[in-house]
């Protein structure tokens, strides 16, 4: 089979396709013949990361991330075997691959008329969007900011809180995705790459923001975290400008709070619901209530899917298909 490693950090050109064993499940896992693989923004920093100090910073050969989806074509011990045969999708680090083993304990079941791309953004970038905004207790008639609203994240989070009844939901992108933004349901689109991006929210939200759904970082969140009511509340679920920056505790005495969302930890706080957020995704999905953007290319072009993510063009998601 074939998969994508890299063996050296550094730009897209370093990811090589490289031929494998299919690998054999082991208990309480499955092989997964892969259909469709969701790529993920964070695999550019981990791949270009030089310093062993940088939370980044990933050990050679890397791996990549991404959300397969698939048929489960073996069971292992102590895995139900009644999965084999199933179409399923679920989060992995080792994803760009004809094949992957994957534990069961998150697997998503993925009905066979849903599109592989809409399939794809179940079990990651879907449930970072809704679990970002189930922990910024998004009230009906609220104003919202989305940053990168156009992304793979973002393009969801502004019709998910749209869904939920926010009053306003104002979002950021580049130039050429504005327009995209206001077909999906944004009420304001501002282009972040304006120096006065920040005065354009608060012309639309003069009373300030309740909820800011953050994925940039930097002088971004510092400035997002000002726009904010009292009360209002940022929730930060990445740092896609590479700027890990702290906030000052002064930035947040007019009664604002600021709270960061993983995925991994709002699974392990709380299991049950991040189980029916997935469930409830996949009936968004399923029914057309969620839209899903999807850019397509093969598996052999995954040098050329890290350039578009690295040029900030792609709209939605990126999927890679073997």
């Amino acid at each position: 089979m074939r998969r994508v490693r890299y063996h050296a950090h550094g730009g897209p050109e370093v990811l090589a396709i490289e031929d494998a064993a299919v690998p054999e499940p082991g208990p309480g896992q499955v092989l997964i013949r892969t259909e469709a693989i969701g790529v993920n923004y964070v695999d550019v920093q981990l791949r270009r990361e030089t310093s062993a100090d940088s939370i980044w910073f990933r050990q050679l050969p890397g791996t990549l991330t991404g959300d397969v989806v698939g048929t489960v074509e073996q069971a292992g011990p102590g895995a139900d075997p009644a999965l084999a045969g199933t179409r399923v999708a679920v989060l992995h680090e080792d994803a760009y691959a004809d094949y992957v083993v994957a534990d069961t304990s998150w697997l998503v079941t993925v009905p066979g008329e849903l599109a592989a791309g809409a399939a794809s953004m179940v079990p990651t970038v879907g449930a970072v969007a809704l679990g970002a905004l189930r922990t910024g207790r998004l009230a009906r008639g609220e104003t919202v900011l989305v940053t990168a609203g156009a992304g793979a994240i973002g393009h969801l989070a502004v019709q998910l809180a749209r869904r939920q009844g926010a009053g306003t939901v104002i979002a950021t992108a580049s130039p050429a995705k504005l327009g995209f933004l206001k077909e999906l349901g944004a009420d304001v689109a501002i282009d972040h790459t304006q120096a006065g991006w920040a005065a354009q929210v608060r012309e639309a939200a003069p009373a300030g923001l309740d909820l800011v759904v953050e994925a940039v970082g930097g002088e971004m969140l510092h400035q997002s975290v000002g726009l904010l009511a009292p009360f209002g509340r940022a929730v930060v679920f990445g740092a896609s400008a590479g700027d890990l920056t702290s906030l000052p505790v002064t930035s947040l005495f007019g009664l604002k709070t600021a709270s960061g969302f993983s995925l991994l930890a709002w699974r392990t706080a709380h299991p049950d619901q991040a189980r029916l957020d997935l469930a409830e995704l996949t009936g968004l999905f399923q029914s057309g209530d969620l839209r899903a953007v999807t850019t397509s290319l093969p598996l052999a072009e995954a040098v050329q899917a890290h350039r578009l993510l690295e040029d900030r063009a792609v709209t939605g998601r990126l999927v890679l298909v073997p």
